[in-house]
């Protein structure tokens, strides 16, 4: 009898621990759908907001935005904004065709380029920094980086331009420890930009100068600033190895990163803006990895820093601003809603409805 009492016990209790797991298992799967669900409405009211005021912002914010969800979701409503970047460009290009092989015109755009820079922490840097590279910053932001779109959108580079940025060696300026400490996410793209353009594949030496700059060693050292400038530059190794947001990346080329965010995730969700917490996420699904862990960290921050009246995520310092908040909360909306296929381009000759509206090269090369 007693044996039986024994054994109704057991059975009793065992069916209350498979209710009470079932209840546990029942209550993760709600948290996570209510989890995804407020990341969804976070998502929603992001892209709804931003559309909403897509004509007050700048030129080639609306193309940064048109472009980035383009790549997202292949939807062609968004090909005008990105065509808006292309004129921009072409513009840019065709002021700069009538003075490029004057004599002194490279220097004397390279000081006005520089003498325009913020007179913030980042701004004095980037000042110190070039003063050994005087013109690096006219071939890297005024050809590279358009000739780089250029590519991007499967059109014709003109000649003049792509002979006059093989002219320079970008080689010093890219791997200067000064350089590095202060431009250390635009480095990334110049590099990766190198090798698209076919001009140069500055990769590994990038790399080896970056982790002799940025020692991990030396992290505990770091001020958060230039902690937070290593982040920016770790995140566009990816970001520019996935000619942004148009293929996957190998993680065996850049998995080391993420082993670095994966290790350093403390001081990262400490002291990280919300631009380069969204940029760490993305970096992990870029590499097929969205189900780790630092992901669903990431997420959740963003949304802990989300504004729900003004419907967007603000400035570290609490700014409201659509034209200065759009990065961060593009690329939010972005890692709310990682697409199960990414989309190239837009390619616009390949385009039909885009082709008349492509604007022409004409570029006077005299002067």
């Amino acid at each position: 009898m007693k044996s039986s009492f024994n054994f109704i016990a057991f059975m009793l209790l065992s069916f209350s621990g498979c209710f009470a797991n079932l209840a546990i298992a029942q209550s993760g799967e709600e948290q996570d759908k209510l989890q995804a669900d407020v990341e969804q409405k976070v998502a929603m009211t992001i892209k709804q907001n931003f559309e909403s005021h897509l004509f007050q912002l700048p030129p080639r914010i609306q193309g940064h935005y048109g472009i980035r969800l383009f790549r997202m979701t292949g939807e062609e409503k968004y090909l005008p904004s990105a065509l808006y970047d292309y004129y921009v460009i072409v513009d840019r290009l065709h002021r700069t065709s009538y003075r490029l092989n004057h004599p002194g015109y490279v220097m004397n755009k390279s000081k006005a380029l520089t003498d325009a820079m913020s007179h913030g922490k980042r701004g004095k840097a980037r000042r110190k920094a070039l003063k050994k590279h005087p013109e690096f910053i006219f071939y890297a932001d005024e050809l590279l980086r358009y000739l780089s779109r250029m590519n991007e959108f499967g059109v014709e580079i003109p000649p003049l331009f792509m002979n006059k940025l093989k002219s320079y060696d970008f080689l010093p300026g890219l791997t200067d420890k000064t350089m590095i400490r202060a431009w250390a996410a635009q480095l990334a793209n110049y590099v990766y930009w190198l090798k698209e353009l076919g001009i140069a594949d500055y990769r590994d030496e990038y790399k080896h100068a970056f982790t002799k700059a940025y020692k991990d060693v030396d992290d505990d050292s770091l001020t958060n600033w230039h902690f937070r400038n290593k982040l920016y530059g770790l995140t566009h190794f990816v970001f520019a190895a996935s000619n942004y947001y148009q293929q996957y990346v190998s993680e065996e080329e850049l998995g080391w990163v993420l082993d670095y965010f994966r290790a350093n995730q403390s001081r990262i969700f400490e002291v990280a803006s919300a631009d380069i917490i969204a940029e760490i996420g993305i970096s992990f699904e870029l590499m097929q990895q969205g189900d780790d862990p630092m992901v669903a960290k990431t997420k959740q921050k963003l949304v802990d820093a989300f504004d729900w009246q003004a419907g967007m995520i603000p400035s570290v310092s609490g700014k409201i601003d659509y034209a200065t908040g759009e990065h961060r909360n593009v690329l939010a909306y972005m890692l709310f809603t990682w697409p199960e296929k990414l989309h190239r381009g837009p390619h616009f000759k390949q385009i039909e409805s885009m082709r008349k509206y492509l604007p022409t090269h004409s570029f006077d090369t005299q002067g």
